[in-house]
């Protein structure tokens, strides 16, 4: 069963939020990330993404201590999937901590491609747009997909509503042209430095859903880590190549590393 603990942070401390009344607030930026066993891939990278998002407009506000107090409270023991939010309020900036137990992890992935136009109002940070991708997600399932895929107004791939998109053409590692904008995926930057530290081209390209055909097509974040597209809904057709997900899932995890260890606490201390 699935449980969540939600805080708030107040004169340096996470305070136990008893409500979570979501009227009148808006969700500025956030961050989530894995936890398996208290360890996790490139936190610093979750870290410099959520403060980055943050801008100066809120002094006091302290989202260094809170990230430190948040690292902190997290189990070093099961699996867990914790949230941190910068939360405004009618315009007062609250900074929120949701402790989740990680949902099913799954191999593989359905796409669709979104049929409407691009919800997203700030493609470059993580949180603002949330509420527009889960609906885009939900269409999707009632489609008979897992996930939702955005394309430009060209019809470009640009990524899915919860996860970055990558393929494969023969050796070559492909990635969507950075001139396409969208949110810079810990997951995928991970699985692209690894690449390169391999030996590995990586190409980014301007593709269509329909030029990706016959190719082995992966969906990436921070809960899944790396899943295979096993069909793309009114789309191409995948394929996969044996092995190569799972080698590339074990390179993943290995680079997982702990999380820092709590201050201590005691007398004297």
């Amino acid at each position: 069963m699935s449980t969540t603990s939600i805080y708030r942070w107040h004169g340096g401390h996470l305070q136990p939020l008893e409500y979570c009344d979501m009227f009148g607030t808006a969700v500025a930026v956030a961050d989530s990330w894995l936890v398996t066993e208290g360890a996790v891939l490139a936190l610093e990278v979750h870290r410099s993404r959520f403060l980055s998002g943050i801008t100066g407009e809120h002094p006091g506000l302290d989202p260094a201590g809170f990230w430190d107090a948040v690292i902190a409270q997290i189990p070093r023991t099961g699996d867990w999937f914790p949230r941190v939010e910068l939360q405004l309020r009618d315009g007062a900036p609250l900074l929120v901590f949701r402790l989740r137990s990680a949902p099913e992890r799954t191999r593989s992935v359905r796409l669709a491609t979104h049929r409407g136009r691009d919800p997203r109002t700030s493609p470059l940070v993580k949180g603002p747009d949330t509420a527009a991708l889960l609906r885009l997600r939900t269409e999707a399932q009632a489609r008979g997909a897992d996930e939702a895929v955005i394309v430009s107004p060209e019809g470009f791939v640009i990524e899915g509503a919860y996860s970055s998109i990558l393929w494969w053409r023969g050796e070559f590692l492909c990635a969507p042209s950075l001139d396409l904008d969208r949110v810079d995926s810990v997951t995928a930057r991970s699985v692209i430095a690894l690449a390169t530290a391999l030996g590995i081209d990586v190409h980014y390209e301007s593709v269509t859903p329909s030029e990706l055909d016959g190719l082995e097509i992966w969906a990436l974040n921070a809960l899944q880590g790396i899943r295979i597209v096993t069909g793309w809904i009114d789309g191409p057709e995948p394929a996969e190549l044996p092995g190569r997900l799972a080698l590339w899932r074990a390179r993943l995890d290995r680079l997982r590393k702990p999380l820092p260890d709590p201050p201590a606490t005691g007398p004297g201390l």
